[in-house]
């Protein structure tokens, strides 16, 4: 059996005791929507100034796969002591020990076997993203019907152990339309009983400074009545193009059938693909795998001759399929120079174009029709770029395989989003003095 059938279809006495009591809560509903905490109007939080930066924030992360919230500790400058961090999935152990400083003591494999007890009255900031697979528009949406969207619970419990001063949970955007909204009021429900004045609100990393389209929902729980609004969009500065590295080893270029997919109009129509897009359209895990996702007309490669003199020709590869392209066999023909008694121009990328013919869809030789040429390439993005356009820099150490960087990437929380909150509530106020 997949795994991912396994996670879903798996059996306990404590996920069938958690399956029971959201099936009572659900029945108990009388008021199912919520109104999403507002925006903030001030754009003010890019260039405020933490009012306790000299504070210690200690934190608690669960599900914390490579560590987007300590990332953006860093990147701020911020002081902080990581209590305990946790992820299911060995790999992300590899990476988050590579990049922080935590005690082997500290850390646990699976939520379910953590006591977090002991850790209480020490906390002053937990955050995790339970598994979205369950709520995620993409996948079978079965919610707390899939074992992985029972895990809620096991945050949630932590949360009660630790009594934190405030928590962070994302999830996909999906959570808050998934059963009618139902879903996502059990959740609200159990957040205010544990004590906590809870803020949510969907935001959208396009808008805090990453080129990527990616929706996620935020909630956070503070301790106190607490007056905040969450951070207001800012302009978008840079492209996708922006965040690419110069070399690029060959392995990540694609071959003629990812082309194929990747260039077809049938999935650029429906956006599961796009190739120079200016937004990314979301960072997937598995994007290596299914061509689902992102790709680039790279402008150098080291596996196709360069020519100086074509270095300004320029074509928006967006609009050419790769139908239009010759295949070896129609390039040999195209570009032979004809027969013994009768030779025929050679030449291609004319400054003036030959005389388009009714027939040209034949394919003439070179010396009847017009050809282009260039010498970019298309290919995926590597585990570098992902990382980057998840709001990690280049600081961040790669310590596992592509594959499982692409994973850990995919599965990660946008830092840039994390950053704009953390500033807009000033975290530092919920820190202690050295």
């Amino acid at each position: 059996m997949a795994t991912v059938e396994k996670d879903i279809k798996e059996k306990s006495e404590r996920i069938s005791k958690v399956k029971n009591i959201v099936k009572k809560r659900v029945r108990e509903l009388r008021e199912i929507e919520l109104p999403q905490t507002p925006i903030s109007e001030d754009t003010s939080w890019k260039e405020s100034v933490f009012s306790q930066p000299e504070n210690i924030v200690r934190i608690g992360s669960v599900f914390s796969g490579i560590g987007a919230i300590e990332h953006a500790f860093q990147r701020l400058k911020l002081k902080y002591q990581i209590m305990f961090a946790g992820d299911i999935e060995p790999k992300c152990k590899q990476s988050y020990f590579a990049n922080y400083k935590i005690n082997e003591e500290d850390w646990f494999s699976d939520i379910r076997d953590f006591d977090a007890r002991k850790y209480k009255g020490h906390v002053d900031f937990i955050i995790g993203g339970a598994p979205c697979q369950a709520f995620s528009m993409v996948g079978h949406r079965l919610g707390f019907e899939d074992a992985r969207g029972t895990l809620f619970y096991e945050f949630a419990r932590v949360v009660k152990e630790t009594q934190p001063k405030v928590f962070l949970f994302e999830n996909v955007r999906g959570l808050l339309s998934h059963d009618k909204g139902r879903t996502w009021r059990v959740m609200h429900d159990i957040f205010e009983e544990l004590g906590y004045d809870v803020k949510f609100r969907v935001l959208n990393s396009r808008d805090y400074g990453i080129p990527q389209h990616r929706e996620r929902v935020y909630c956070l729980g503070f301790k106190k009545l607490t007056n905040f609004l969450f951070p207001a969009p800012i302009e978008l500065e840079y492209k996708m193009y922006d965040f690419l590295e110069d070399f690029i080893d060959t392995k990540y270029f694609l071959k003629e059938k990812g082309i194929k997919f990747v260039t077809s109009s049938k999935n650029r129509s429906k956006f599961y693909t796009q190739i120079n897009g200016d937004i990314q359209l979301c960072q997937k895990r598995n994007q290596q795998f299914n061509w689902h996702g992102d790709f680039v007309y790279h402008p150098d490669s080291v596996l196709t001759p360069t020519d100086a003199n074509f270095d300004e020709f320029i074509f928006d590869v967006r609009d050419v399929e790769e139908k239009y392209y010759l295949s070896e066999k129609v390039a040999k023909y195209v570009l032979a120079g004809g027969t013994k008694n009768f030779k025929t121009s050679t030449r291609t990328d004319l400054d003036v174009a030959r005389p388009l013919l009714q027939s040209m869809h034949k394919m003439h030789r070179a010396g009847v029709d017009n050809y282009v040429t260039h010498k970019g390439r298309i290919r995926k993005l590597t585990p570098r770029e992902c990382l980057r356009l998840m709001g990690f820099k280049d600081s961040f150490n790669i310590v596992v395989s592509d594959t499982a960087m692409y994973q850990q990437a995919g599965n990660s929380i946008v830092v840039d989003v994390l950053i704009a909150i953390l500033k807009q509530m000033d975290i530092t106020k919920y820190g202690i003095a050295q």
